[in-house]
């Protein structure tokens, strides 16, 4: 990784980089599957069902706008409203239920182990930290338990930035807060199409959760990038970079 001895920050994705996000979609499955009983009607529940899988794939072709004209705050609901044929509001609701607050209480228990340790060596070494997600963070943050002072905390849809990863505008945006150059802010997540292709597009060093540990080169984000397993990986890169 370039650059990787001049590193004085790092930022971390949340969705699957703090938590295992597969651990947290299968108990948010059942939940779903449920929701037929808890809502009282299961044409109701079959409304949310399609509002929450037209709103993740339209999420995801979001991301192909380079320069959005429109807020992406809004315009993420209006979307899905259009196909669905509900209000945005109703839309927003739904998310807002079944993406943001009902998972909450799942965090803690999905979480990755060695967190603490990773922010207790970011803070020995003097790094700033923060995290950079295309959704939400402060509500994430108080489920996982995350308490320490975190310098920067942004999402896709702050007005600052209104772009998805891998758009890089976000990866900027952290480094003009800290006043740093990309090269000395190291990006942490867990998608190499997303995570690792916005890093290299800003010029960041990253490094990837994955199930192995290698350095390699995924033709998806035409990047290279360096994969670890966990914060104890983490924490050694940490060691190696300062």
């Amino acid at each position: 990784m370039k650059g990787v001895h001049q590193i004085r920050a790092v930022l971390l994705d949340v969705d699957g980089t703090l938590y295992h996000q597969q651990y947290l979609r299968s108990l948010m499955a059942v939940e779903l599957s449920a929701a037929p009983f808890a809502l009282g009607s299961i044409r109701e529940a079959l409304g949310v069902w399609r509002i929450l899988k037209c709103f993740r794939e339209g999420r995801e072709a979001l991301r192909t706008m380079k320069d959005p004209r429109v807020p992406l705050v809004s315009f993420q609901y209006s979307l899905v409203a259009e196909q669905v044929y509900v209000t945005s509001r109703e839309v927003e609701m739904v998310v807002r239920e079944w993406m943001y607050r009902r998972p909450l209480k799942y965090l803690r228990i999905c979480r990755r182990r060695g967190m603490r340790e990773f922010f207790q060596l970011a803070a020995e070494r003097g790094l700033y930290t923060g995290v950079f997600s295309d959704y939400p963070v402060r509500e994430k943050l108080r489920g996982l338990g995350i308490h320490v002072p975190l310098t920067v905390e942004l999402c896709g849809t702050d007005p600052e930035i209104n772009a998805f990863k891998p758009n890089p505008k976000g990866f900027l945006y952290a480094c003009r807060l800290w006043n740093l150059d990309p090269e000395q802010v190291l990006y942490v997540g867990d998608r190499h199409d997303v995570d690792a292709c916005g890093a290299k597009a800003a010029g960041m060093p990253c490094v990837i959760f994955s199930r192995r540990t290698s350095c390699g080169y995924d033709q998806n984000a035409k990047t290279e990038y360096r994969s670890i397993t966990n914060f104890r990986g983490l924490c050694d890169v940490i060691h190696s970079a300062i």
